[in-house]
């Protein structure tokens, strides 16, 4: 798991608060993201991802999907990036 990060897609939604798992600002997250949401974000800015059918521990009804970014910088820096791009998604 060295260099990589793992993005669910309750980390975008602004229809939840930070205390229910949302990691962007309001103003950056997206009403409802599914996991083909955050694919093509992550495709539109070049990221090199797998997709897993797991779910987030805290949310685990949901079984939502997540995915698994090689990337070594922060993961604040991850989440803004792909944040920008999945605002345009749509």
């Amino acid at each position: 798991m060295k260099g990589e990060r793992i993005l669910y897609p309750c980390y975008f939604n602004g229809s939840i608060e930070r205390k229910e798992g949302r990691r962007v600002a309001k103003t950056r997250a997206h009403p409802n993201p599914t996991l083909a949401d955050l694919e093509r974000a992550a495709k539109k800015t070049g990221l090199r991802y797998r997709i897993e059918q797991k779910h987030h521990p805290a949310h685990w009804w949901k079984r939502e999907g997540r995915i698994v970014v090689e990337w070594s910088e922060s993961k604040e820096t991850l989440l803004k990036k792909v944040a920008a791009h999945l605002v345009t998604v749509k």
